[in-house]
């Protein structure tokens, strides 16, 4: 069977943040309410001149700097934060990354799932034509209303994952385990900014899918639970990640092993829930953070989309994957971050008249100079 997989996985995450604990003090309630109730400490902000488009632009980067951009001819972006109803975000993208005009652009949606649909469909498409690559992008924006139960677990950035028939950090198993089910967990119609959800239903309704997923995976001929050396969850927050790890660890009748997921969980908890990118965000942290070699360890990965739809799959850490990381690079955006005041944070939630322009925020290359007409203006500091 071919071999397809990650190329290559880097992440973008805007420069300033709040913290949870200036939240926390904007509701008169205890901190560790958020660092330990939920496990998240702060929460990405992108400026008024970011958005999913110059921030999948930042990450993408990354790696076509790198490896170039020969052999693209796909690129599939995954987000629930569209900018448009009908143009792709990929679109947009495909003209700041300079990429060929022989290429498909597309935009994928199914709450935070979408991206492991986009990484599936990227892995048969490179197997069918192993000289070709494909860009799978997730990037969005969680936002939820201010003063809300949600608002702790927001959160914005993008992963990127170069897919090919010539891995050299991954290779993605063929084996999935699926799982739908119509429910009204999480939701947000046309008219709203922000999303309506129910946290507690959602909640289980996860784990659910996540059981359900995993006996599929395990029916269609899958790895054993003794297999996997580390699991990556989807992560609204933190300590959703401990919650799963540990119901599956029950559901197959073994001690709970902690360790399997706490790698996996450090970027989040510094950046807050990205939705599609959730998942790759935690692959990143797992990949950049264990203490041990991962070459040739199996790591199991569960993705959710509420909604609702959930997938268990597997892949295999390939030999020599440090080689082709980006942990240097993405270990100092975490850390020259700025700290922003409350008062500050909410003046970013706010919208503004893009009309008139956007103030100059962002920190990378890329930025959204404004709306003229009802068109998007994206530039290139660098060109």
């Amino acid at each position: 069977m071919m071999t397809t997989g990650l190329e290559a996985i880097s992440f973008y995450i805007p420069r300033v943040y709040v913290g949870l604990d200036a939240l926390a003090e904007r509701q008169g309630i205890d901190p560790e309410k958020f660092s330990k109730g939920i496990g998240q400490e702060k929460i990405a902000l992108p400026g008024h001149d970011e958005d999913i488009v110059t921030m999948a632009a930042e990450a993408a980067q990354l790696i076509i700097d790198k490896y170039g951009a020969d052999g693209i001819d796909t690129v599939l972006f995954a987000t629930e934060s569209g900018i448009d109803q009908s143009k792709a975000a990929a679109v947009y993208l495909h003209r700041l990354l300079k990429l060929s005009p022989n290429c498909r652009c597309v935009e994928l949606k199914q709450a935070c799932y979408s991206a492991t649909a986009a990484l599936q469909m990227a892995c048969s498409y490179v197997a069918r034509k192993p000289d070709r690559k494909v860009l799978v992008i997730a990037s969005d924006v969680a936002r939820y209303d201010r003063d809300s139960s949600g608002e702790a677990t927001q959160g914005a950035g993008a992963v990127a994952m170069l897919v090919s028939a010539t891995p050299k950090v991954a290779e993605i198993g063929a084996i999935s385990g699926l799982f739908t089910e119509d429910i009204m967990d999480f939701w947000r119609p046309n008219n709203r900014r922000t999303p309506l959800f129910d946290g507690k239903a959602s909640t289980l309704r996860y784990l659910n899918a996540l059981v359900e997923a995993w006996r599929d995976y395990q029916s269609n001929g899958g790895l054993s639970f003794e297999d996997f050396s580390h699991f990556c969850y989807h992560i609204p927050f933190s300590r959703m990640g401990e919650k799963a790890n540990s119901h599956l660890a029950k559901t197959n009748g073994v001690p709970v092993d902690a360790q399997k997921v706490l790698p996996g969980l450090i970027y989040n908890r510094q950046v807050g829930n990205c939705y599609t990118g959730a998942l790759y965000l935690s692959l990143a942290s797992l990949l950049d953070n264990a203490e041990d070699d991962l070459g040739g360890s199996n790591v199991g990965l569960f993705s959710y989309g509420s909604g609702a739809t959930g997938e268990f799959f597997d892949a295999r850490i390939l030999p020599g994957y440090r080689d082709h990381l980006f942990t240097q690079q993405q270990r100092r955006m975490l850390e020259e971050r700025e700290s922003v005041s409350y008062d500050n944070y909410a003046a970013l939630w706010e919208e503004i008249d893009l009309s008139k322009g956007a103030p100059e925020q962002a920190r990378g290359r890329f930025r959204l100079a404004g709306v003229e007409d009802e068109k998007r203006i994206y530039v290139d500091r660098n060109a």
